[in-house]
C-alpha cells in the first residue's frame, strides 16, 4: 500500500481559497479566493500563479465548454474570458437580499452550473441564518431555484450514475442526498446521508472519486474525510497541517492527485504562527484512488 504524502504546493495565503477544479487542457488548477475577490490558476509544471481580480466576492468557478470559465460572484452568474479578463453577466439571483453572496458551485453532467447563496459572514462560519438558496444556471441562462432556507450553501457533486445529487449546507453538519433527474436538472427527496462528528469540524467543499465515494473537506477540522454513500459511513480520514481546510478536487496525471484548498481569514496571531501555511493549497498523493474529469458548462 502506498503511503500518503501531503505537500503545500501553493504557498500564497489566500483569505478563503475555494472551488478548486482541474483544467486538463491547460494543465492547471483553477480556484478562487472568495473574500480576496480573485479567480486564480496555478501551473504545477512552471509553478506560475495567474489571477484576475473581480469586483465582488467570488464563490465558485467552473470550466466552460466554449473556453474560459463560468463564475458565481456576488449574486451574479457570469462568464469570465481569461484572455481579455472580460466578465459578462449571465443571470442574477437574490436581488431582494443585498447582503447575500454566492458560495460553492459545480457543473453537472449535462453542462448546467449549480451554485448556492448565503448571507455575508459576520465572522468565519457565522452568518444570518436561512438566507441562502440553491440555484441552477442552465445553458440558455435561465435559472432554477431548488430550495431556500439555506445557511451556508456548500459542497455539491453527483453520483457516478447521475441519479443522486450530494449537497452540503454547512451549518446542518450533514452531507445530504437528493434524487436527481439529469434530463431536467430537477431535484427531489432530500435526506441526510452522513452527520459529522464533533471533532470533524464543519462540512465544506466536496468531490467524488472514480469508485463513487465522497470526499469532504472539513473546515475547522483540518482534514478531508471519505464517505461511502451506500452505507453512510466514514471510511477514511486524512489530516492536514492546517485547520481551515475548505474544499478538494482530483487533478494531475490521470486525476490521481487530490488538491485541497484552505483559508486564513479570521485566524488569530497564535494560530497563524502555529499554522503559517494556512490559506495555501495542498496536494495529497498516495490515496490509491483516482478522481473523474470535471464537467463543463454548456452555455
Amino acid at each position: 500500500m502506498t503511503s500518503i504524502n501531503i505537500e503545500c504546493v501553493v504557498k500564497e495565503r489566500y483569505r478563503i481559497g475555494e472551488s478548486p477544479v482541474w483544467e486538463e487542457k491547460e494543465g492547471v488548477l483553477v480556484y478562487v479566493d472568495i473574500t480576496g475577490q480573485k479567480v486564480c490558476r496555478w501551473n504545477p509544471t512552471t509553478n506560475q500563479i495567474q489571477s484576475i481580480s473581480l469586483d465582488a466576492p467570488v464563490g465558485s468557478v467552473g470550466l466552460r465548454k466554449g473556453g474560459g470559465y463560468v463564475v458565481a460572484m456576488g449574486t451574479t452568474f457570469c462568464a469570465l474570458n481569461w484572455e481579455d479578463k472580460k466578465v459578462t453577466t449571465l443571470a442574477r439571483v437574490d436581488e431582494d437580499k443585498p447582503n447575500n453572496r454566492f458560495n460553492d458551485g459545480k457543473v453537472d453532467p449535462k453542462g448546467r452550473f449549480f451554485a448556492g447563496t448565503m448571507s455575508q459572514e459576520i465572522r468565519p462560519a457565522v452568518v444570518e441564518r436561512n438566507q441562502g438558496s440553491l440555484y441552477t444556471l442552465y445553458p440558455d441562462h435561465t435559472v432554477l431555484k431548488h430550495f431556500d432556507l439555506v445557511d451556508i450553501s456548500n459542497g455539491i457533486d453527483w453520483s457516478l450514475d447521475h441519479k443522486t445529487l450530494y449537497y452540503i449546507d454547512s451549518l446542518s453538519y450533514t452531507v445530504d442526498a437528493l434524487d436527481y433527474d439529469v434530463n431536467t436538472g430537477k431535484t427531489s427527496n432530500r435526506r441526510h446521508l452522513y452527520r459529522l462528528e464533533k471533532d470533524e469540524g464543519i462540512p465544506d467543499g466536496m468531490c467524488i472519486d472514480a469508485e463513487g465515494k465522497l470526499w469532504v473537506a472539513c473546515y475547522s477540522g483540518g482534514r478531508v474525510i471519505r464517505i461511502d454513500p451506500q452505507t453512510g459511513k466514514r471510511i477514511q480520514t486524512v489530516k492536514l497541517p492546517v485547520d481551515k481546510t475548505t474544499s478538494c478536487c482530483f487533478g494531475g496525471e490521470n486525476y490521481s492527485e487530490m488538491y485541497v484548498t484552505s483559508a486564513c481569514d479570521g485566524m488569530d496571531e497564535e494560530l497563524s504562527k502555529r499554522q503559517p501555511q494556512s490559506g495555501g493549497i495542498y496536494k495529497i498523493t498516495g490515496l490509491g484512488v483516482k478522481g473523474i474529469p470535471p464537467n463543463e458548462f454548456a452555455g
